[in-house]
């Protein structure tokens, strides 16, 4: 199976070395030190599970790969549409492109019958930008329960899980998916084939939604925001508020919101993503988490005061912290 990754950051370095490692043709695409670490030195990571090196091609130039089975994005969500120029060279009659993304993806009302089917989620696919660039027909849904960081250029710190859900927009059973699921545990990571992958990502959200916009208005730890009396409600209300918009789209995540939040205070001194871009000046990648909910709250009726107060102030923060300069679009990579 041919696969590139396009932002080999934290997520998608980690992800491109297990395939690597468990036989897939990978090719990774990177910038600057990352780039320059992993050329030389291949991809290393440093596991609870067993440290373990990588050599995969690693470019910064797409053209040099040509089309691929499958395209795995690790950029931030903000980054999708303005990512044509690099993912084009990838594409082939039948790639596939999967979204390892936080929050509601832009693909979330494809496939799907009832009142909202094909709905464009504007703060999600602002002005059908993000769907021009990827069209939901290639995407395949993807939830990420993995936690790494970059310990150094081209040097992945794995911290735990390896669990990849994917699943297609439209719930079917798909050659591309049970090849994409095989090719990842033979690298050693779980990447279960989920018929309805909406619930995963609302469980997910349950978590992103309260912890990463709020450790950036606190500068927290996810661990200090759990014992904090005042800052742990607020927690509590915010993963109610969401619970509420899912089940108006007829999504019932079968977690409590005690468990997230004891999962969450487990965690311990966790720095989100959010916060270490916040950190760096860079965008914080909140439209996907916190305004998309927000909308949907509007969409379905559900009042939702806290998740606006926090999508207000967070909102503010992260225009304050764009406007100094732009980001490079082309391959800010999740983490």
């Amino acid at each position: 199976m041919r696969i590139a990754v396009l932002g080999a950051g934290a997520i998608g370095a980690y992800a491109g070395a297990a395939l690597h490692r468990g036989g897939a043709d990978v090719h990774l695409i990177a910038r600057n030190e990352n780039l320059r670490a992993m050329r030389e030195h291949g991809v290393r990571v440093l596991s609870p599970r067993g440290d373990f090196t990588a050599h995969p091609h690693v470019t910064d130039d797409p053209a040099e790969i040509g089309p691929v089975d499958t395209v795995i994005l690790g950029l931030k969500a903000q980054q999708y549409a303005g990512c044509g120029p690099l993912l084009r060279p990838l594409l082939g009659p039948a790639t596939s492109v999967v979204a390892a993304q936080n929050g509601i993806p832009w693909w979330y009302f494809h496939g799907v019958d009832g009142p909202f089917a094909g709905r464009r989620i504007e703060s999600v696919d602002p002005a059908g930008a993000v769907s021009r660039t990827i069209p939901v027909e290639r995407a395949i849904g993807c939830v990420v329960y993995a936690a790494t960081e970059i310990a150094a250029p081209g040097v992945i710190r794995h911290i735990e899980g390896t669990r990849f859900s994917i699943g297609e927009p439209d719930g079917s059973d798909s050659e591309r998916c049970r090849a994409l699921s095989a090719a990842m545990e033979a690298g050693g990571l779980k990447c279960p084939v989920e018929q309805d992958l909406r619930e995963d990502i609302w469980v997910k959200l349950m978590g992103n939604i309260v912890f990463n916009p709020l450790s950036a208005l606190t500068r927290s730890t996810m661990v200090q925001i759990c014992r904090h009396p005042a800052t742990r409600e607020m927690a509590r209300t915010m993963m109610n508020e969401t619970l509420q918009v899912a089940a108006e789209l007829g999504v019932r995540p079968a977690v409590s919101v005690e468990r997230r939040l004891a999962g969450a205070e487990k965690a311990g001194d966790h720095r989100t993503s959010t916060l270490h871009d916040l950190e760096r000046g860079r965008p914080m990648e909140l439209d996907v988490i916190l305004s998309a909910v927000v909308e949907l709250a509007d969409l379905t009726g559900v009042p939702a005061p806290t998740l606006r107060a926090v999508d207000a102030t967070a909102g503010l923060l992260n225009q304050r912290v764009s406007e100094p300069s732009a980001p490079a679009p082309s391959l800010a990579a999740r983490s």
